[in-house]
């Protein structure tokens, strides 16, 4: 049992790894996002295939590392695993980006859309471009750490949701004439 802890874990760390590059790889189009809408439009089709990329990882190690079946309980401990050193390493780099490149490039692209739309002067709209400015300028008062630990603690909880469903549809059991020679096996 130990072993196979310890290649969950391994494996876990390396696929976790994978994806975790895949998110910083993803997570450079939100900044150039903000000025294009295609690479918005691009990341946001990179983030759904985050699940598809959770199943084949545990699919991977279902196969080659624990003979072809898994319980539903190890192939969600797996997929938790993993997502969270994904979700590790895609900090360090939100870190990064926040503390040294950003330098309010979001804030002030948010702000810029938000005077676009005030000088629209669309009828309702004062309410709703109210709430807007006071929620940039509680963004505005967040530090780098604080943002980087939100996005961490978001990644965390919905990738701990996203491996239920992932690791009920990879989970395998044995066969039932893999049980071994007993009453019920004609032998």
């Amino acid at each position: 049992m130990g072993e196979k802890r310890y290649n969950m874990q391994q494996y876990a760390m390396i696929f976790g790894t994978y994806m975790g590059v895949f998110w910083i790889l993803k997570f450079t189009l939100v900044p150039l996002g903000m000025t294009s809408p295609f690479l918005l439009l691009l990341f946001i089709c990179l983030t759904l295939c985050v699940p598809f990329m959770g199943y084949y990882y545990t699919k991977i190690y279902r196969d080659k590392v624990c003979g072809g079946t898994i319980g539903f309980l190890h192939a969600w401990v797996f997929d938790i695993f993993m997502y969270v050193c994904a979700a590790l390493l895609t900090a360090v780099a939100h870190y990064v980006y926040f503390r040294f490149i950003d330098q309010g490039f979001m804030l002030d692209t948010l702000r810029q859309m938000l005077d676009t739309l005030t000088a629209e002067n669309m009828p309702g709209m004062e309410e709703y471009i109210k709430q807007m400015k006071a929620n940039i300028d509680t963004m505005g008062t967040l530090t780098p750490t604080d943002i980087t630990l939100s996005m961490v603690s978001s990644n965390i909880y919905y990738c701990a949701l996203l491996s239920i469903p992932t690791a009920l549809i990879a989970m395998r059991r044995k066969k039932k004439s893999d049980f071994g020679t007993g009453i019920n096996n004609p032998e």
